[in-house]
């Protein structure tokens, strides 16, 4: 697999409202293997399917991410080597407006921060807003999943 450059943007969300349109969301645990905030590798298990990620370096809102599927038994062995607990969250997919927002709802430690990510073609992209969709905190790290696996919401 060659590397794609992931460009998203990040929001804290106004209200619940955006649930009507969701997918239902997929539980996802993952943990990282290294989370130094230049580059992180990643673990995830995501329902029955389960990832490792390489992300590079972060530029503006976007960096290299290299992703491979793997066998789910390898997931959770790896899970166990990770540098902290795995975090939890349910994903839940909602299309607006020709894009399709990305809302993680974080569980366990990470409880009451909800968060949804738009993922962009190039950084000048357009894209509409939708009502729900609050402050953006695309460049503030606390928000990064790396980050709460170090500091989770519960301790800010």
């Amino acid at each position: 697999m060659t590397a794609t450059t992931e460009i998203e943007r990040k929001f804290l969300l106004r209200d619940d409202s955006w649930r009507a349109a969701s997918d239902g969301g997929t539980v996802y645990r993952q943990a990282y293997l290294n989370s130094e905030p230049q580059r992180t590798v990643r673990v995830r298990i995501e329902g029955e399917r389960a990832f490792i990620t390489i992300k590079g370096k972060t530029a503006g809102i976007s960096r290299a991410e290299f992703e491979y599927p793997i066998p789910l038994a390898d997931a959770g062995q790896l899970l166990a080597l990770c540098e902290s607990a795995p975090l939890e969250k349910i994903r839940h997919r909602v299309r607006h407006q020709g894009h399709v927002w990305e809302i993680d709802e974080f569980l366990g430690v990470n409880a009451g921060l909800v968060v949804a990510e738009i993922e962009l073609a190039s950084e000048q992209e357009n894209f509409t807003m939708p009502a729900w969709a609050g402050e953006e905190v695309s460049g503030d790290a606390r928000y990064y999943n790396s980050a709460l696996s170090r500091r989770p919401f519960c301790q800010w």
